[in-house]
């Protein structure tokens, strides 16, 4: 069957006279009631009939021929029903959907070849409920489906439902544009919902089986919600494939532009006479055997080349490709820097930059006499160290590594490590994927431009990981010497040699590092800076540069000793100077101000000759005489420092000047530096037991039991104050309880607290200490050495107490520090005891 054109204007009038008005909705005559008539079946293909509609179609078939026969003999009425698809197995048998609509045969037409074209009026929808096979047609009986009916007057939700139905096919009828005006008129000025329903679903351009859905549903409201939710869905998929089509477009007439005016240059070259150009690929290729890399990097360069002249030049590969081949030819692979041989220049350059360090300037002095004992090509097989500098911020580190380059002549890069996590950050990503690079390290080979630079790795104790890989895991390789020389980035596809290049690493804790990564590397400790050392820096370095930047060079301005001593106490608390520095760019600033409002200046009057002063909001002293910069003079002395910098920001730390019973004085070391830590005790009746605070850490906690342990343990060697000690509760405390402690080395210090607690005793004025404490009494060593003496000095302490193990540590450290405070060695408790307590405190019978 074929649907044909014809006018619907009779139809619709014809149809429109058999109809009567039952409340709101639109029914055919005898529909009111849901009784079951018998319809010959007219069976069609691909094709869903609705009523309300008018379709003029072709009837070849020969049953479709005896069916209209038979209907035409009766009353001209007619069951319309769409075939099902056949099923495979049985490709003979078609049988139809139990659900079509009966139709009226308004107009009929035999043909000469005995096909009927007719006109068909849709009636109302049905079901069969059964069917009877006759001599050429079958006969069905059919069920009315029951429409339902809005309430009369209709309610609002109805009204509002219907509104939307009519809204959204308009909007389906502007995206598809294959809907007639007519039809959009008929749909947005009908009031019935079966009318509504049937002549969206007619309009529609669905598949049959989802025609035959929508023709099946009963009720009027749930029709228009079927209905509403499918025209909803194709109009979202037509706006999909007009936003798609869209940029198809656009990128077609791109590329088609592209392609034109390439063709129009290359014509415009013939022209001139320049068609014959050189061969970029060429080019490209003479550009890396140049660099003279090994042949395993020439066999692939000259392979993707290969590739490359088969491409399009527009191709996205073709870019890809042409990327990769200039991160080949933009490599060093056989440029080295000459180092410099000259100890004593370089040992010139490492201390105009930086004070002290003693231990990494003498590493870059042996590495240079290495490299001078050796000449040719022994010379350049020296594989670059992989130092690590750790220590606490401000004291130099990635300074230092400029200093090393500088000294040793070679190019520096700098990769700061904090906070990376990818660990295509290192390795790089495959050239496969869009905007892929190659990681940091080739990165900065490139940078460099030589085999041999100096490469820092700043804060590589700040790695992270997550998801996309771990970085630390990847700098395995590239910070072995044994593995580096054939280091394989993800991008290049080929091996690079870094056992040439000098890597050094900087962190401030050395807690965080992989141990495998760790193990790579050789340790140089940058401890804190003391007083006296921050003094000379500051001298040295921080002064002539904060002058440098505030226009005051040429002036006569100078601190005292006290004074820097003052800043560095009172304003800073750090183990590096980097507040230092901000603390005295910040006194000559405020100089600075006073000296352009006396009158200074380093401009010069045109007329004159001389200095003037241009103060652009006062007309009368703008061309006013100045005074030059160089004459003024100022000295900046402690007292005037709150003038200069304000209320003082750090005082000493609590620290108890007068001896009290239970109170003890500990050493703590924190990565600002070293501090005091008191360590209070007290006792009252209880059941045992020991409570501590202070924000205390699980194993400062332990020390205190292991104090607390070892005390018990020796009771009958000193004169407890109390009868029994395992019904006494002890509180122990530790100041400052906002701020979080741990570590061993306070055990010594608790023990002394615990200690002055049983034997109502106060220990000795002045004296501080630091040690981890064993259950058996033993002073173990500890770390931080430098900071804690410091810390020492710096609150006024006259004597501190040590471990035996740790004297040759005390031997190493600078001369002042020594001679600044006392120490006392101790290898256990009681040579500790002795020297904090009066004798009293022991018994006669243990006494010596």
């Amino acid at each position: 069957m074929k649907r044909g054109g014809s006018s619907k204007k009779a139809g619709f009038a014809s149809f429109l006279s058999g109809l009567k008005r039952v409340n709101v909705g639109w029914f055919p005559e005898g529909a009111g009631r849901l009784t079951r008539e018998d319809f010959t079946l007219l069976p069609l293909h691909e094709l869903v009939l609705y009523p309300h509609t008018v379709v003029p179609i072709f009837i070849t078939a020969h049953d479709g021929i005896a069916a209209v026969d038979e209907a035409l003999r009766r009353d001209n009425r007619l069951f319309a029903a769409c075939l099902r698809k056949r099923e495979p197995a049985y490709p003979d048998i078609e049988e139809p959907w139990p659900v079509g609509t009966v139709v009226r045969v308004i107009q009929h037409l035999r043909l000469p070849d005995n096909t009927f074209r007719i006109v068909l009026q849709g009636e109302y929808r049905g079901r069969i409920v059964g069917m009877e096979r006759r001599d050429d047609y079958s006969l069905v009986k059919v069920e009315p489906i029951d429409s339902g009916f809005f309430a009369n007057p209709p309610l609002p939700e109805d009204v509002a439902l219907m509104r939307a139905v009519q809204r959204s096919f308009t909007q389906y009828a502007e995206l598809s544009k294959k809907i007639g005006s007519e039809t959009l008129l008929a749909v947005e000025r009908t009031e019935s919902p079966e009318r509504l329903a049937n002549l969206v679903c007619n309009s529609m351009q669905l598949k049959p089986e989802k025609k035959i859905e929508l023709l099946a549903v009963s009720g009027a409201t749930e029709r228009l919600v079927a209905i509403l939710e499918t025209l909803e869905r194709e109009n979202e998929i037509y706006g999909i494939q007009k936003n798609i089509s869209g940029k198809v477009r656009s990128r077609m007439e791109k590329h088609q532009r592209e392609y034109y005016l390439h063709e129009q240059l290359k014509e415009i070259n013939k022209e001139l006479g320049k068609d014959k150009v050189e061969d970029e690929f060429g080019e490209l290729e003479k550009q890396i055997a140049q660099k003279n890399p090994p042949a395993e990097v020439l066999a692939k360069a000259g392979k993707e080349i290969g590739r490359l002249r088969k491409l399009q030049a527009l191709s996205p590969e073709a870019g890809v490709l042409r990327g990769y081949l200039e991160w080949i030819s933009d490599l060093p692979w056989s440029n080295y820097s000459a180092d410099s041989g000259d100890l004593e220049e370089a040992q010139k350059i490492l201390d105009e930059d930086h004070y002290n360090m003693r231990k990494a300037k003498d590493r870059i002095v042996e590495f240079i006499a290495v490299r001078r004992l050796l000449d040719g090509a022994a010379m350049t097989a020296v594989k670059g160290p992989i130092l690590c500098f750790v220590g606490p911020p401000g004291t130099g580190k990635t300074s230092l590594g400029k200093s090393v380059a500088r000294a040793l002549g070679r190019r520096f890069v700098r990769i700061s490590l904090g906070g990376l996590r990818d660990e295509a950050e290192i390795r790089g990503h495959r050239k496969t994927y869009v905007g892929a690079l190659p990681g940091k390290i080739i990165q900065s080979m490139r940078k460099a431009e030589t085999m041999n630079p100096v490469i820092m790795l700043d804060e590589i104790d700040k790695l992270s990981s997550d998801f996309r890989g771990d970085p630390a895991s990847a700098l395995l390789e590239v910070l072995d010497p044994e593995q580096n020389a054939g280091f394989t980035d993800h991008y290049l596809e080929v091996t690079y040699d870094l056992s040439r290049v000098l890597f050094i690493t900087t962190a401030n804790s050395l807690h965080s590092i992989p141990y495998p990564l760790l193990d790579r590397m050789e340790i140089i400790d940058i401890p804190g800076y003391g007083e006296n050392e921050k003094l000379a820096i500051a001298k040295q370095f921080l002064v002539p540069k904060a002058l440098m930047e505030n226009g005051l060079a040429a002036a006569r301005v100078t601190f005292t000793d006290d004074a820097l001593r003052g800043i560095t106490r009172y304003w800073t608390m750090e183990s590096g100077v980097r507040s230092l520095e901000r603390e005295i760019a910040r006194c000559i600033r405020r100089i600075a101000r006073q000296a352009v409002a006396a009158g200074y200046s380093t401009q010069e009057n045109k007329t004159t000759g001389e200095n003037v002063i241009d103060i652009v909001n006062n007309a009368d002293n703008a061309a006013a005489l100045c005074k030059p910069i160089g004459e003024y003079r100022k000295i900046i002395k402690s007292e005037g420092l709150e003038k200069l910098l304000g209320r003082r920001k750090y005082k000493n730390d609590v620290v108890f000047k007068e001896a009290r019973v239970g109170v003890s004085c500990g050493l703590a070391w924190t990565e600002t530096g070293g501090a005091i830590l008191p360590v209070e005790s007290t006792r009252f009746a209880g059941n045992g037991e020991l409570i501590m605070t202070g924000n205390l850490g699980d194993v400062m906690k332990e020390s205190a039991r292991t104090a607390l342990s070892y005390l018990r343990s020796v009771q009958d060697n000193y004169r407890f104050q109390l009868i029994n000690i395992g019904k006494t509760d002890f509180h122990i405390h530790v100041p400052e309880g906002a701020i979080p402690k741990d570590g061993p080395s306070a055990g010594i210090a608790i023990a002394a607290s615990l200690l002055s607690t049983l034997c109502q005793k106060p220990l000795r004025a002045g004296i501080a200490m630091t040690g981890e404490l064993t259950l058996t009494g033993r002073v173990l060593p500890i770390g931080g050495l430098k900071e804690k003496l410091l810390a020492a000095i710096r609150n006024g302490m006259e004597k501190v107490l040590l471990p035996a193990d740790n004297h040759s540590e005390w031997d190493e450290l600078d001369k002042d520090i020594r001679v600044a405070i006392a120490v006392e060695f101790v290898e256990n408790a009681a040579q500790a005891f002795a020297l904090l307590f009066d004798k009293d405190i022991v018994h006669k019978k243990n006494s010596r």
